[in-house]
């Protein structure tokens, strides 16, 4: 810009604002920056002072010293471990002392020694507290309660010699109880934390050892457990010291378990009504006490606030407490019932007073973890109820399969003879569609829970189903009306799948009873077809509804019915062959006319099973089998037709040519060519006219049927012909052919010929190969066998480069 024009506009620039307004405006700028700077300093400050220490010492700036040396035990450990061992040497030595020199002193030698001793040991404990030595106070007043307990031993053994072992350990174990708990109350001792739970493990003992003395047999001896377990109980339950009720807890499961096993044994060796009422008292003792335990438990739980966590503790003892509880009693009560009963009520009793438990359920006054107990105690013996007739039930389903080896063979008495054809009949099972019945009512109307009501109701149709599926076996019926009473599960089950909304368990059911039924109408030939005809037309009916499933499952009762009219009409195999095309055909036209994709798959898939089954079925016929394997060439071709399975051309055009080579072989032709060839060169033409059309179209589908055609049969009876003539000829035909797929890059000839070339030379070799095998010595085949290992292994690398050079270009080949 020249100076001209600048100097003129300079002249007419205003400053807005004015300099001075705008370096006033800049210095407050800067003060408040500096004002917010100091602030963030300060935080700063303190949240460094917050995350270190106050102070720390200065670092040496020379190397670090060797961190000094850490004890492996703490001081408490050391000292434990010494006031420990010296108790429990004093202990030995006082026993010595007992065991050897006690009879070298007269009795008031003994009297003053165990006084003395016992005196001392037992008030040592005292100044040792009020000089704060706990720990050693405790190691002390242990060794005094062992002195006791010597001293009673010693005692027996020398003025009460003839007073028998249970009477006076019943005495002795209550005297000690009683002088160590009046111990641990005097005012210094009661600091000590051992002389009262030791008082509660002396006071297992009496009431036990005076059943022993008093021959009260094994039903005292386990009221003895019991009442010990529920004074545990109740020490554990009332008691604020953690050590005592940790020590009471322990004795009433401890002692209470092994009065439930006693009491348990009693009630299942009872011999009549009495012993089986009074194990039955005794395991009802336990169950009061169980449930005693567990509603104080639950009330605690309710009455505690010092965390959650100490309250699912709780909680979940008081909802284990109540299902024992609920176990035992339904145990007591089944017991008692099952001496009077006869043995096959036995599950049925137990049943119903377990079933009886969820009367709880409308006693609102009882804590929740208790009424959950109780519910989980009768599911449980309802679920173990379920496991007592599920053997039952899988006679009745699965017993019927042994009639698939002895179809025809008569009709049974019974429908439990029926099903129990390989198998026998599970004991005392009469009662077995009584037990189902009860709990699928118990599923319907008791469980009322939002979260497993719909679990509930999904169970019981299953329950039903068993109940009804088991009748006629449990109740000897005629074997006919055993049929008609599965059909009709058979088809309430179908029903159910076709109406409801929850289809798969009832689809499930309708499926395995179907099944059941076409193996239990193996028995007869006339219950054979109408059976099978009725599953046909049930499962044909339900396929509006259950296509995917229920079509699939027509289409094979309908090929089990075919069969069974061919054996019923004394057809041979291959003949009832033709019949089972039926089938397959009738699948394809299904699949086409379905409007349900999901079902279209399932569909062919039974209708190839059929069509594999009728080939298997004509596999001893050559010229039937030719036969069916042209049908199921048509079948597929008519498949083919469809646009989205054009592939299954391929198959037809197999199934063809199968069936010719078959035909030949049936005619048993020494010249196969003659036949293969005016079929091989129209095909050949065509294929080339196409492939001409559409260059795109691949050799397999234009040379590899008409190749096929002439080169198979003519490799097969190759191998039969002993001349040279034929097989010059086939190798000659088989190179030109080969020659003429690699020339043109043509997949389907060059392997085609490739292999067929291979196979002639291996028949013109084998002769040969067999001679030099027999004339090598046995160790040159290992030899050579491991040479050509090591051959491979060295070129590995090598050949692998080589065979993707060859996939690449037969994949370039079209």
């Amino acid at each position: 810009m020249s100076c001209r024009v600048t100097q003129p506009t300079l002249q007419g620039m205003t400053h807005i604002p004015p300099p001075a307004e705008e370096l006033r405006l800049l210095d407050a700028e800067l003060w408040q920056l500096d004002a917010r700077r100091a602030q963030l300093l300060a935080r700063r400050a303190w949240l460094v002072a917050a995350l270190q220490p106050k102070w720390q010492a200065p670092q040496p700036t020379g190397p670090t010293p060797a961190a000094p040396h850490r004890p492996e035990a703490s001081a408490p450990s050391v000292q434990n471990v010494l006031l420990v061992l010296g108790g429990v040497l004093l202990t030995v030595a006082a026993m010595v002392f007992t065991l050897v020199s006690w009879g070298h002193l007269g009795i008031t030698g003994r009297a003053l020694v165990l006084g003395a001793v016992t005196a001392a040991t037992l008030t040592a404990p005292l100044p040792l507290l009020r000089r704060g030595l706990r720990s050693t106070a405790e190691s002390v007043a242990g060794l005094g309660l062992a002195l006791t307990v010597l001293d009673a031993a010693a005692l027996h053994g020398a003025v009460f010699l003839e007073s028998p072992g249970a009477p006076y350990t019943a005495v002795a174990s209550a005297l000690l109880a009683g002088l160590w708990a009046a111990y641990g109350l005097l005012p210094r001792v009661s600091e000590l934390r051992l002389p009262r739970p030791a008082a509660l493990v002396a006071g297992q003992l009496p009431l036990f050892f005076w059943a022993i003395a008093a021959d009260a047999g094994s039903y005292g001896l386990t009221a003895a457990l019991l009442v010990t377990a529920g004074l545990d109980t109740v020490v554990a339950l009332r008691m604020t010291s953690g050590s005592l009720r940790v020590v009471a807890a322990i004795g009433a499961y401890g002692v209470g378990a092994w009065g439930v096993l006693a009491a348990g044994w009693l009630t299942w060796t009872a011999s009549g009504p009495s012993a089986a009422a009074r194990a039955a008292a005794l395991l009802l003792l336990a169950s009061a006490i169980a449930l005693a335990a567990a509603w104080r438990a639950a009330r605690t739980v309710v009455r505690e606030a010092d965390g959650a966590g100490r309250g699912a503790e709780v909680n979940g003892q008081a909802l284990g407490l109540a299902v024992a509880s609920g176990l035992l009693a339904v145990g007591a009560l089944g017991g008692a019932a099952r001496s009077v009963l006869p043995e096959l009520w036995t599950v049925p009793a137990h049943l119903a007073f377990g079933v009886a438990l969820l009367a709880v359920l409308r006693l609102h006054r009882l804590p929740d973890a208790v009424r959950r107990g109780l519910v989980r105690a009768s599911a449980a013996v309802q679920a173990l109820a379920l496991m007592w007739a599920l053997p039952v039930v899988g006679v009745v389903v699965l017993g019927p399969l042994a009639w698939a080896f002895r179809a025809w063979t008569g009709t049974p008495s019974d429908a439990r003879t029926a099903v129990t054809v390989n198998t026998t009949w599970p004991p005392h099972a009469e009662a077995v569609p009584l037990v189902l019945a009860v709990v699928a009512g118990v599923l319907v109307l008791a469980v009322r829970d939002t979260a497993w009501r719909p679990r509930a109701l999904a169970a019981a149709p299953g329950l039903a189903w068993a109940t009804v599926l088991t009748l006629p076996a449990v109740l000897e019926l005629p074997y006919f009306a055993g049929l008609l009473i599965e059909g009709a599960a058979t088809a309430g089950a179908v029903a159910a799948a076709v109406l409801l909304r929850q289809r798969l368990l009832p689809l499930i059911l309708a499926l395995g009873t179907s099944a059941s039924l076409a193996f239990l109408a193996l028995a007869s030939q006339t219950a054979t077809l109408a059976v099978l005809g009725v599953l046909v037309a049930l499962f044909t009916a339900a396929s509006w509804r259950l296509a995917p499933f229920t079509a699939p499952t027509a289409l094979g009762y309908g090929t089990a019915l075919v069969v069974a009219i061919g054996a019923a009409a004394d057809w041979s195999p291959p003949h009832t062959a033709l019949l089972v095309l039926v089938v397959p055909a009738i699948a394809a036209v299904l699949a086409w006319r379905l409007d349900d994709p999901k079902a279209t798959v399932p569909v062919e898939a039974a209708g190839a099973a059929a069509g594999v089954l009728a080939v298997a079925l004509a596999a001893t016929d050559l010229p039937l089998l030719a036969t069916v394997l042209a049908l199921c060439g048509v079948i597929a071709a008519g498949t083919a037709i469809r646009a989205d399975r054009r592939p299954v051309g391929y198959a037809a055009a197999a199934l063809f040519v199968l069936a010719t080579w078959v035909r030949l072989a049936a005619w048993d032709m020494s010249a196969p060519e003659a036949y293969t060839l005016p079929v091989t060169i129209p095909a050949l033409l065509v294929g080339a006219l196409r492939h001409r059309r559409d260059p795109r179209t691949s050799s397999w589908t234009a040379y590899a049927p008409g190749l096929a055609a002439t080169l198979v049969p003519s490799l097969f009876a190759a191998w039969g012909d002993s001349h040279w003539t034929r097989p010059l000829l086939l190798g000659l035909a088989a190179l030109l052919v080969t020659l003429a797929g690699a020339r043109r890059h043509l997949q389907a000839p060059l392997l085609l010929g490739g292999a067929v070339l291979l196979l002639d030379a291996l028949h013109e070799l084998a002769p040969y190969i067999v001679q030099v095998t027999d004339a090598l010595p046995r160790w040159v085949p290992p030899a050579l066998a491991g040479l050509l290992l090591l051959a491979l292994g060295a070129t590995y690398e090598h050949r692998l480069r080589d065979a993707r050079r060859m996939r690449d270009a037969l994949t370039k080949m079209r």
